[in-house]
């Protein structure tokens, strides 16, 4: 049966009208911002202080968009006697987001925690090769991280924290043996040494 003339004209005028009288969600950007999930991928922040040069972020890259510079420096010995050592010290840290494909790889492979995806998207550029962005942009967008989520009650309590407690239960429980066993020391001294100091008896003879 053929369709009646004109049925999909009223079709389309029925879908206008029904979305017309709906209630509008359109957020007025950037009046409104996006309340955006918390494991949003906008840009990538750098932790400084916890960046070794270990150079794994820049390896593992699959489009080579980290650069890393560093130099050597020699650190003096702790104690008298020991060996001087060295140390990386970061000089440049650089991520060019017009290449990155937030595959989010680099962040996954640091060993010591120091990239974190940020929510932060608002970093276009009318030039292309402002999209390098220096460690000092990069250390910014860290502090606009938002704090991991809490644990769940019931979850294994982390591997790194059941170790550190351990460690300091040993700790304790060594310092508490010491100063035990210095306190029983002490008083077992002093005892000896009223011991030694109290008054001798008159000695006995014949009248």
């Amino acid at each position: 049966m053929a369709p009646f003339p004109g049925s999909g004209l009223a079709k389309g005028l029925a879908v206008t009208l029904r979305t017309m009288t709906k209630k509008t969600v359109t957020e007025q950007y950037p009046d409104v911002q996006p309340e955006l999930p918390p494991r949003t991928r906008g840009v990538i922040g750098l932790f400084e202080e916890n960046c070794t040069v270990c150079m794994l972020c820049a390896r593992e890259c699959p489009d080579w968009c980290i650069y890393i510079d560093s130099h050597k420096e020699t650190v003096p010995p702790a104690a008298p006697g020991g060996r001087e050592r060295s140390r990386n010290v970061l000089d440049r840290f650089a991520i060019d987001f017009s290449l990155c494909m937030y595959c989010g790889i680099c962040i996954e492979v640091c060993p010591f925690d120091a990239l974190f995806w940020s929510p932060e998207f608002e970093y276009a550029e009318t030039d292309i090769r402002d999209l390098t962005h220096e460690r000092d942009k990069l250390r910014e967008w860290m502090w606009t991280v938002p704090a991991p989520p809490a644990l769940d009650p019931a979850a294994e309590e982390p591997k790194e924290i059941a170790a550190a407690r351990k460690t300091a239960d040993k700790l304790a429980a060594a310092q508490a043996a010491a100063a035990a066993e210095a306190e029983a020391q002490a008083g077992s001294e002093a005892q000896a040494g009223s011991e030694s100091t109290a008054p001798e008896g008159p000695e006995g003879g014949e009248s």
